[in-house]
C-alpha cells in the first residue's frame, strides 16, 4: 500500500482502534461470555467461595386458547432494529446454558402486542331508532266503524235470545180442513183438466204475538207436475187464532208423462186419488209496537179425495216448515 495518509474519517476510526496484522477476536454478548478460568484445587487448599447461583426463572406456558385478533400493518414487516446490531436467537435450552439467564429480546415500542386487542378502526355507529308514524284519521274513523258495528251485531244477538227466552213464540201452521173435487180428467188420453176447492187453514198458536201473511202462493201437483197454482190475499191472524181461506185450484190442458198418465187413470177408476198441495207463506210477528221480524213458512201437504164431482177429502198428512 502506497503512503497516503486516509482521510475518510470511517477508515481512520477502525485504523486507529485496530493494530496491523493483528486477527480481530470474535465479540460475544456481555451475557454470554464463558466464564473466567477457575484455579485449580489442590487438596490442602481451601474451598473456593460458590459463586451465587442466579435465580431460576420461570416461563409462563403460553395460554391454551389465544384471542384471535386482526393483523395489524405492522406485523407484516420485521420489528425495526437500529444499526450495527444484529438480532442474535436465543440459546437453546442445554447443560451449558441452564445456568445463565433467558435473554428476552427488546420490546420495540412500535411493535403492537399480539394478546392486546386491537383497537376499533371504525367508530362505532349509533343505533337509530325508526320513527314513530302517526296513525291517519281515516284508519281511526274505519276502526271506530267495525267496532260498533260488531257491537251492535252482539247488542242485536243478545236481544233476540232475550226475547225469544221470554216470550217463546211459536210459528204459525199451515192446514187443509176440507176439500173439494169438482173435475178431474184426461182429454186427448194424456192432457189433465181438473177443478179443487180447498179450505185452507192458517194457524197462529202463539199468545203473546200477532201474525201477518202479506205473501201467499198455494201450488197443486199431481206426482211431480204442478197442475195449477193461485194467489191468496195477504190477512191478519191475531193472538191464538185460526184464519180460513178458500183457495180455488184449476187445470187446464197440462201435459202429463205417461207414466203419470197411467196412475192417473188407476187412480180416477179405484175412486182414490192423491194430490200434493204446497204452499209459500211470508209471515211477520209482531211482539208489542216496538219488536218485529219477518220470516218464510213452507207448508207441504199430501191429500187423499174420492173421485169427481163430488170429491171430498178422506186423508191427509200436513206440516209446515221454517
Amino acid at each position: 500500500m502506497s503512503g497516503h495518509r486516509e482521510t475518510n474519517p470511517y477508515f481512520v476510526h477502525f485504523s486507529d482502534q485496530q493494530p496491523p496484522h493483528e486477527v480481530p477476536h470474535p465479540r460475544l454478548h456481555p451475557q454470554y461470555e464463558y466464564p473466567q478460568q477457575l484455579p485449580t484445587r489442590t487438596p490442602h487448599s481451601p474451598p473456593p467461595p460458590q459463586p451465587s447461583s442466579p435465580p431460576h426463572q420461570t416461563r409462563v406456558p403460553p395460554p391454551k386458547h389465544r384471542t384471535r385478533t386482526r393483523p395489524s400493518k405492522t406485523d407484516r414487516f420485521p420489528p425495526y432494529l437500529p444499526p450495527h446490531q444484529t438480532q442474535t436467537p436465543p440459546p437453546r435450552p442445554g447443560p451449558e446454558t441452564d445456568h445463565f439467564p433467558v435473554h428476552q429480546p427488546p420490546h420495540h415500542p412500535t411493535q403492537p402486542s399480539r394478546d392486546e386487542p386491537d383497537e376499533p378502526t371504525h367508530p362505532s355507529s349509533k343505533v337509530r331508532m325508526p320513527h314513530q308514524r302517526k296513525t291517519p284519521p281515516y284508519t281511526w274513523l274505519i276502526g271506530v266503524v267495525c267496532a260498533l258495528f260488531w257491537i251492535a251485531v252482539v247488542l242485536g244477538g243478545l236481544v233476540v235470545l232475550v226475547v225469544y227466552l221470554l216470550f217463546r213464540p211459536r210459528g204459525p201452521k199451515f192446514d187443509i180442513s176440507a176439500t173439494s173435487l169438482n173435475a178431474a180428467y184426461l182429454d186427448m188420453g194424456y192432457l189433465l183438466n181438473a177443478d179443487m176447492t180447498i179450505l185452507a187453514n192458517f194457524t197462529n198458536p202463539s199468545k203473546k204475538a200477532t201474525v201477518d201473511f202479506h205473501y201467499i202462493y198455494v201450488n197443486l201437483y199431481f206426482e211431480n207436475t204442478l197442475v195449477s197454482t193461485t194467489y191468496v190475499e195477504p190477512f191478519k191472524a191475531m193472538k191464538a187464532e185460526s184464519a180460513f181461506r178458500n183457495v180455488h185450484l184449476v187445470s187446464s190442458q197440462v201435459g202429463l208423462p205417461l207414466r203419470e198418465r197411467q196412475k192417473m187413470t188407476q187412480q180416477i177408476e179405484g175412486n182414490r186419488i192423491r194430490f200434493e198441495v204446497k204452499a209459500s207463506l211470508r209471515t211477520r210477528s209482531n211482539l208489542g209496537s216496538l219488536f218485529r221480524y219477518s220470516y218464510w213458512l213452507f207448508g207441504h201437504c199430501l191429500i187423499e179425495v174420492t173421485g169427481p164431482p163430488s170429491g171430498v177429502l178422506v186423508g191427509k198428512k200436513c206440516m209446515t216448515k221454517r
